[in-house]
């Protein structure tokens, strides 16, 4: 099959590549900018990307996310568009452009899938995240300093705390009453794990927010303020108040190791090792923790972040917290391990940095569940089955 891939420099850009050749498929790359105000609607790329299409005449298109401007294009030529999105939220998913019969719309979480489909959307299907375990492992053996990565306990990510970050720029634009029921609403979700409320509970404040912090909302999206205002704004700030709370719990007791971009945060027990190059250096990181910690977003409803799958299939021991998803495909126990509270979570570190053969035994069994079942190969086949 002849595909053309819609290049942007996302994560696992190389690993798509790479599965699709060795599944047997051509590739023609196709230059694509994601930036602000084209990736909805652009006239010059959609003529470029239609003269491409004509030229090359391939079976199918795909990228990694969603872009309706790839979608608009693709309807006009007639021909298939598969997009797997590892962005969640992902707003591009809720342009009108969605419901092209061109589209065969992949999420990682199920229950944006069930929106979809109780919306009566077709065109959007689950399927999780994958690895790519032999790159993660050929990383790792031609690595001359994959010992410095060593530590105990560590977390790959952001913080959310940023110095442009958008909660800080809305709540002192609100009154006291909203900035209330937004610290009320955000105490009671970090109390609970496994069902956000945020979006569905922003109705007495809504006008405020939209009033007081205006954001622009696409003339082409299906989106509500409060889709946007939950995910983008406060889910953020729940997941930044949560990371750092359970990062400073654990470095109570032991050190943690933070790649991260903040810095100069000098909290005790926490040693900043700044950021990691994805390909490069993250799976050496996974592999040399003794814990690896997967903190979700908060946005991220029910589905396995790309991290989780990572640190598997880079042979890491995962401690997480819950996601539904993971139950429909890993054994909690066995493949990783969840905590559900921060006493919980303490609790689990401190076990399972005393126990190595249970802990090396668990890694082992989270490897071997990637590279038997999860595996960009693995996607391509499903994808194109269903294309």
């Amino acid at each position: 099959m002849k595909i053309l891939f819609v290049e942007w420099g996302s994560y696992g850009q190389e690993d798509m590549k790479e599965a699709f050749i060795a599944e047997g498929h051509r590739l023609v790359c196709f230059p694509f900018v994601v930036a602000e105000g084209k990736v909805r609607y652009d006239l010059e790329i959609e003529n470029s990307l239609r003269a491409v299409l004509r030229k090359e005449t391939p079976d199918v298109v795909f990228s990694v996310d969603y872009f309706p401007v790839i979608a608009r294009g693709c309807q006009r030529e007639m021909i298939r568009y598969i997009s797997w999105t590892y962005d969640c939220p992902h707003v591009l998913l809720y342009s009108k452009t969605i419901i092209y019969p061109c589209n065969v719309a992949y999420v990682f979480d199920k229950e944006v899938y069930q929106e979809f489909h109780d919306a009566g959307v077709s065109t959007v299907h689950y399927m999780p995240l994958a690895a790519n375990p032999f790159h993660l492992d050929s990383t790792m053996l031609n690595s001359e300093k994959a010992a410095s990565y060593a530590c105990d306990v560590s977390f790959v990510g952001s913080l959310y705390v940023e110095k442009d970050n958008l909660f800080d720029q809305m709540t002192p634009l609100l009154t006291d009453y909203a900035r209330g029921y937004i610290d009320a609403l955000m105490a009671a979700q970090l109390k609970i794990q496994g069902f956000n409320f945020i979006q569905d509970l922003l109705g007495p404040v809504i006008e405020e927010l939209k009033e007081g912090f205006p954001q622009e909302i696409s003339i082409d999206g299906m989106e509500t303020p409060e889709y946007h205002y939950a995910h983008y704004v406060i889910n953020r700030r729940i997941t930044a108040i949560e990371r750092i709370d359970l990062l400073n719990a654990i470095a109570n007791y032991h050190t943690v190791d933070l790649f991260t971009y903040i810095k100069g945060l000098e909290w005790p027990n926490i040693r900043e090792r700044g950021p990691v190059d994805y390909n490069s250096e993250m799976p050496l990181v996974f592999r040399q923790s003794k814990i690896n910690l997967n903190i979700t977003l908060r946005s991220i409803k029910s589905g396995i972040p790309l991290r989780a799958m990572d640190i598997m299939g880079s042979g890491g021991f995962l401690l997480s917290n819950f996601q539904s998803d993971f139950l429909d495909y890993f054994v909690p126990g066995e493949d990783f391990v969840y905590y559900e509270s921060k006493e919980d979570l303490i609790q689990k570190v401190d076990y399972y940095l005393k126990h190595d053969d249970e802990r090396t035994a668990i890694a082992q069994n989270g490897y071997d569940r990637i590279v038997n079942g999860h595996t960009y190969r693995h996607r391509v086949r499903e994808m194109l089955d269903f294309g």
